[in-house]
């Protein structure tokens, strides 16, 4: 498979700021950049040489964008993957259509990954079926959630018995969800796992991630982990890029239980907000290596710097920003936005070394 050239044209779908960060680490390795976006606001707009302003389900406007890029990418999973297989039979889409509805779909994450033989947390599908009898092997408490577009907590329910899952799967609108039992856990880790499609692999270091309100609010990295653990996400990690055949850039986000076992909670198929430490603490940062893997050019191999502690800067606290600026191992990143509102991710911060 050959490789792409520098001065070569990196297509990417959706305008957020995780579209800036690739166009930004696209612009340091010699290519230009073309957005399909849906307002020239959004912040992978503000930076890029060319945008395309259309719903994502515009084929005229997804065909001239194809026309006008050598490879396509991802900056977030909820494009139609119809969208995706257009694309894909006039220009080369990494990550692919097939990895797109996988992580678009909750209970296809946890089908696929039980079918390679890892581990989740139980669940069931529920399509509002009268007596749920397919919840009976579930231990309660338990969450009910929509099966596609869901994400910073929204789209599901808490739920403390059986009786009350048809009136969760209600206020959530009587869509397909799948329910899961809530295990005990230590914490909540994140492993990136970047392929070129010519097979090479690189796998970041462990992230610890604290949420608040389902939102993520900080991540540390590396976590700290003992090797056999560090062991086991890195052979978890190199199992779905060769399962899903990736070719790209893929978070997953994990539980680690009690006992030190490692459970799939969900797949990004992109680059992901608890990879942002590796801007500033990691030997290749998780943009510049999207771009790699995407482009089949050689993955660098991925290693910590430096303790770093990564935090969102949310609309109730971006005001915030000149403390933040004040701290001398503080690096700020904002996106852009020019609204801030309450929860909206605005930008992060990521505290280096002794700091962390």
């Amino acid at each position: 498979m050959s490789t792409l050239a520098p001065g070569a044209v990196l297509g990417i779908l959706g305008g957020g700021q995780l579209g800036r960060m690739l166009a930004l680490a696209a612009f340091r390795l010699g290519l230009r950049v073309h957005v399909f976006a849906q307002a020239a606001n959004e912040p992978a707009v503000q930076v890029t040489d060319r945008a395309t302003l259309a719903p994502f389900d515009d084929q005229r406007a997804l065909d001239a964008f194809a026309a006008s890029v050598d490879v396509v990418t991802l900056e977030f999973e909820n494009v139609p993957v119809a969208s995706v297989r257009h694309l894909a039979e006039r220009v080369p889409v990494r990550p692919g259509a097939d990895l797109l509805a996988i992580a678009q779909d909750r209970l296809a994450e946890k089908r696929f990954a039980r079918s390679i033989g890892l581990e989740t947390a139980p669940f069931a599908a529920y399509d509002g079926g009268a007596d749920g009898s397919n919840l009976a092997e579930l231990s309660f408490p338990c969450r009910v959630k929509t099966r596609r577009l869901g994400y910073d907590g929204k789209g599901q329910i808490r739920v403390s018995n059986r009786a009350e899952v048809a009136a969760a799967f209600a206020a959530l609108g009587g869509v397909p969800c799948i329910v899961e039992s809530e295990v005990a856990f230590r914490r909540e880790l994140s492993v990136l796992v970047a392929r070129r499609p010519s097979g090479a692999v690189a796998v970041f270091p462990l992230a610890e991630n604290r949420h608040a309100d389902g939102i993520l609010r900080e991540s540390f990295a590396p976590a700290a982990a003992s090797p056999d653990l560090v062991a086991q996400a890195e052979t978890l990690a190199l199992a779905v890029a060769r399962g899903v055949e990736l070719a790209g850039l893929l978070a997953i986000e994990l539980f680690e239980t009690l006992d030190g076992r490692l459970l799939i909670n969900e797949f990004a198929p992109r680059p992901h907000n608890s990879g942002h430490w590796t801007l500033d603490g990691c030997s290749v940062d998780q943009f510049e290596q999207a771009v790699r893997a995407v482009c089949d050019w050689p993955l660098t191999p991925a290693r910590a710097l430096a303790p770093c502690r990564m935090i969102n800067l949310l609309g109730d606290d971006v005001d915030a920003w000149p403390a933040w600026l004040a701290k001398p191992s503080a690096r700020l990143h904002l996106y852009g936005k020019e609204e801030a509102r309450s929860g909206r991710k605005m930008g992060h911060v990521t505290l280096v070394g002794d700091d962390a």
